[in-house]
């Protein structure tokens, strides 16, 4: 599975904005956007001047996709999906996002983040209508049940979360089982997505 192995800080710093990309450290004093408000490198103070239309777009593009945790490939074929499906493009892409088995993982507040929900996934914590399935970018439909496995429910790092986590149930997802649990009740609305990206400038950045 391809993914992104680097340093995750400098993905929030680049975008100015914290992404909540490693859990509960992005809460605390101990994230470096904290300390550092500016983009990394030698000439990040200088990065913080107005930019163009495009580069406005461009960071749009690029901050869903590290918060989702997607290379540009996977992106942009997602894109490519969205813009065929009837609708609003920008919104069919984000509803795509949601619909990931790691971030349903996420949202049920079994992992800290979207990448340790997703590595929950990989080694087949998750069921899916009772099968396993390992498969991060698995798009779960309406009616779905979504559940941590018998064994997979003791571990003691989805108990923390679980105990310690404040996060909110969306709307489309309903809780079952003690938490260990979740219905998708239906598809995700636009105004049930709390991620801070104005998703027409992506559609913009790909219609040039």
């Amino acid at each position: 599975m391809a993914r992104y192995t680097g340093p995750v800080c400098r993905l929030c710093r680049r975008e100015k904005m914290k992404l909540f990309l490693k859990g509960p450290k992005c809460d605390s004093m101990k994230c470096p956007i904290e300390r550092r408000p500016y983009p990394p490198g030698e000439h990040g103070r200088d990065r913080m001047r107005q930019g163009s239309e495009y580069l406005a777009q461009l960071r749009e593009k690029q901050k869903a996709r590290r918060i989702y945790g997607l290379l540009e490939k996977q992106f942009a074929n997602l894109y490519e999906e969205a813009n065929r499906h009837e609708g609003i493009t920008g919104e069919n892409l984000l509803r795509f996002l949601e619909q990931r088995l790691d971030n349903v993982a996420f949202r049920a507040g079994w992992g800290a983040s979207r990448n340790q929900a997703r590595q929950f996934v990989r080694h087949g914590h998750v069921t899916v209508n009772g099968r396993r399935v390992d498969i991060p970018s698995y798009r779960v439909r309406k009616g779905d049940v979504v559940a941590l496995k018998e064994k997979s429910r003791t571990m003691i790092v989805i108990r923390h979360n679980m105990d310690t986590l404040d996060r909110q149930m969306p709307p489309w997802l309903e809780a079952g089982a003690e938490g260990f649990e979740v219905t998708v009740r239906d598809l995700p609305m636009r105004e049930h997505i709390d991620i801070p990206v104005r998703e027409q400038l992506i559609v913009e950045l790909y219609s040039k």
